[in-house]
């Protein structure tokens, strides 16, 4: 069902959660500082977040090395009402190349998107696993640009597979991403133009250029 209200679902959970003592562990899977901002202001008032970082779909290195320190600060400096845990997956890009053979022509947000959330999602169900996590969910819903639906489609499969719960979202709901680029101002965290991959990029340079004809 496509019109399920994701958001409706996890103020439901959250109402439930705030009546019992024990307070649950999350597993966060992270796909940058800006977008992790909003999440964790919100979600750190429920949980003991165990914040995941694995994007091998991220390009060039030097991008990937800029995001993980940004993200890295961003959890140092944010005053959150529990800590939040920093956990690094591995940075393999041909793991993310091989994913995508075949896919490289699709269009920004498609099958080629599709196959990344789960690469990325499946990883952090077996690190939710391996900490023991309650729940495991990612930022990633928070984007304009993502498909939200999608996300918790893959998401609520995995959850099955590996037996730990997935927390179902769309965190750009209740002004979400307005409130991640007021926090993204507010700690002077570099936003990047760009989705990540290498395939975003060009789209984003693409764009760019038509923009430049266009002027």
């Amino acid at each position: 069902m496509t019109n399920r209200n994701y958001q409706k679902e996890l103020d439901g959970l959250l109402e439930k959660l705030t009546r019992k003592e024990k307070v649950p562990v999350l597993l966060l899977h992270s796909c940058c500082a800006p977008c992790s901002s909003y999440v964790l202001e919100y979600l750190s008032q429920y949980f003991h977040i165990a914040l995941y970082y694995y994007n091998p779909n991220i390009s060039p290195a030097e991008e990937y090395e800029k995001r993980v320190a940004e993200q890295k600060r961003l959890i140092m400096e944010m005053n959150l009402h529990y800590p939040v845990q920093f956990l690094e997956g591995a940075y393999d890009p041909e793991r993310f190349y091989s994913m995508a053979k075949g896919m490289e022509e699709l269009p920004e947000g498609g099958e080629r998107c599709f196959a990344c959330y789960e690469l990325r999602l499946r990883e952090a169900a077996i690190e939710a696993v391996r900490i023991g996590a309650d729940y495991f969910t990612t930022t990633l819903s928070i984007s304009p640009m993502k498909n939200a639906h999608k996300l918790n489609e893959i998401g609520e499969m995995l959850a099955k597979e590996y037996g730990v719960a997935y927390l179902n979202s769309d965190f750009k709901k209740k002004n979400g991403y307005k409130r991640s680029i007021e926090l993204s101002r507010e700690y002077g965290l570099y936003r990047q133009d760009y989705c990540g991959c290498v395939f975003s990029r060009q789209e984003r340079e693409r764009q760019k250029e038509k923009c430049g004809q266009n002027t």
